[in-house]
């Protein structure tokens, strides 16, 4: 928990001291740790661009609900992460940002089996104040498991 914790002050102390398609950039080259929640759910940021971020992750018996699938909780917290980290890549020095809604839809069950799941998510519309966004979630065969969008709100830096 310690370690965790210390990794979590570490990325914090940096969010507000870089571009945020930067800051991104650092956790994927190992230069700032991972992000906690994704260490805990077997999930990482792969890939960034300007709108775009990709995280991949792995299914396993750890994700399972009781009905023996893995939890939709799981393709949502991605699709959450996915639409957040894209509408990040946007944002400059100083301003931050907070999911305001997160919505999914599951397609088809992710099994135990289903191995690797990509999840990309794309800006839709980056205002001043409010960033639209949406994701999905495919398996390895680019089979559709799950979609969503995020509405964030832009924090701008308190004087």
């Amino acid at each position: 928990a310690e370690g965790a914790r210390l990794m979590a002050e570490t990325a914090a102390h940096m969010f507000g001291k870089l571009p945020g398609r930067e800051f991104l950039q650092k956790i994927i080259e190992g230069e700032l740790p991972p992000v906690g929640i994704g260490v805990t759910l077997s999930f990482r940021l792969v890939e960034v661009g300007e709108g775009f971020a990709a995280f991949e992750g792995e299914t396993g018996p750890h994700l399972l609900n009781p009905l023996g699938t893995v939890h939709g909780g799981w393709a949502l917290t991605l699709i959450d992460s996915a639409t957040a980290c894209a509408g990040h890549t946007l944002l400059p020095v100083g301003v931050g940002y907070t999911t305001l809604s997160t919505s999914g839809s599951m397609t088809r069950p992710i099994l135990e089996t289903t191995g690797r799941v990509r999840c990309e998510g794309r800006v839709v519309n980056a205002g001043k104040q409010i960033i639209t966004t949406e994701a999905t979630v495919k398996d390895e065969s680019g089979r559709l498991l799950a979609h969503g969008t995020s509405t964030l709100m832009v924090l701008q830096p308190r004087s």
